[in-house]
């Protein structure tokens, strides 16, 4: 943690020089703030958590709903999803992310698991309390923050011995869902192209005659990954032509710290190098060497999470060590991905190294509950 966090600063810093920006101190300031987070939930019993897991999820779709009103919620690139606090930003999705955590890890402990027929009173709870918020941050739109929810969940319900048939039927749903996207991407593509209309400029010309709801930027960004040639390479596939070419320039040991020419030059936008980017600058400047640096403390600190949930003393243990894990599994897979074009820009940021408050203190918090599940292990009172 403390050297994802030394490699966040630094290359934040590098990504920045041309503008002379400070967000690298702002990181510095947030990353002790999350010290003194991860210290505290690492020394307060996991079992506490499970008490009023009910509440901290109560409270966390309060700022959910907050932020989707007009004069609350700040409205960045069409998108309410902070709450200005002075100075500071407050994104409520982040919490809502710990709050889901812990709602189905409670939920899952409470419930005799078996069956499908058997289990249909939780999974409808569980339905319930993850749709709620993922619903919520839809609506703002925040499609990278709610889907990597799913995923956390299901790993918590396999561990949790569900039948198979649930999981065979959660595939079919997926494809069935996949297929449904794949086509409703198809039929935006023809509706725009037979009408002369602009990708770029498009104001949700589609969105009323969409199959599925996604807004049509969100089509865009599909297309760009399928199509990035077709669909406005200077414009929408931008971002991610830069960030492969960041990659790719790399070599095995780099240019240099702060020698990086797209971030430097401005070709890859100033704006998402420090954040959504970053792994693109330090696989430009550190080169492959630098890459697999990163990429094996990300692997130590995954590694940890699923040795600590093996160990842990109960199941509400095992379950949180494995939720977390998990989430931030999809963070670095998906983030790193989108940089090197495997899968479409989603706009998900790399633990502890992409710039931003709230996500970093959120980051600290779920790791101080995996080290407490690992400090309180053999407890058994």
């Amino acid at each position: 943690m403390t050297g994802l966090g030394a490699f966040g600063v630094a290359f934040i810093f590098s990504a920045q020089l041309p503008v002379q920006g400070h967000s690298w101190i702002d990181q510095i300031l947030w990353l002790v703030l999350g010290a003194g987070v991860y210290i505290a939930v690492s020394l307060i019993d996991y079992q506490f958590w499970l008490g009023v897991a009910h509440w901290i999820y109560a409270i966390s779709l309060v700022p959910l709903v907050m932020v989707l009103v007009p004069g609350i919620g700040s409205e960045v690139y069409g998108s309410q999803r902070w709450i200005r606090l002075g100075p500071a930003s407050f994104q409520p999705s982040e919490t809502a992310m710990i709050a889901v955590l812990l709602i189905t890890a409670s939920l899952l402990v409470r419930s005799e698991i078996g069956s499908v027929r058997q289990s249909l009173g939780v999974l409808g709870k569980l339905a319930l309390a993850v749709g709620t918020p993922m619903l919520l941050i839809l609506l703002q739109p925040d499609l990278k923050s709610a889907i990597v929810l799913p995923p956390m969940v299901f790993s918590m319900l396999y561990v949790s011995r569900l039948s198979g048939r649930f999981f065979a039927g959660a595939l079919a749903a997926f494809l069935v869902v996949t297929g449904m996207v794949a086509f409703d991407t198809y039929r935006y593509m023809d509706f725009m192209e037979s009408r002369g209309l602009s990708f770029q400029n498009n104001r949700g010309a589609y969105e009323k005659h969409g199959l599925v709801p996604l807004h049509d930027y969100q089509r865009n960004r599909i297309l760009s990954f399928v199509d990035p040639d077709k669909i406005d390479p200077m414009g929408i596939g931008w971002n991610q032509r830069q960030s492969m070419i960041s990659v790719g320039s790399g070599g095995l040991t780099g240019k240099g710290w702060t020698e990086g020419t797209q971030a430097r030059l401005g070709y890859l936008p100033r704006s998402v190098a420090h954040n959504d980017f970053i792994f693109s600058v330090i696989a430009e400047e550190k080169g492959f060497l630098g890459s697999i640096t990163v990429l094996s403390l990300f692997g130590l600190m995954l590694f940890n999470g699923i040795r600590i949930a093996g160990l842990s003393r109960d199941r509400f243990g095992t379950l949180l060590a494995l939720g977390v894990t998990v989430l931030f599994m999809v963070h670095v897979f998906v983030n790193i991905a989108m940089t090197i074009g495997l899968v479409p820009i989603t706009g998900i940021p790399l633990p502890f190294i992409s710039y931003g408050g709230s996500f970093v203190l959120s980051c600290c918090l779920l790791q101080g509950l995996v080290q407490s599940v690992y400090r309180f292990r053999k407890d058994f009172a």
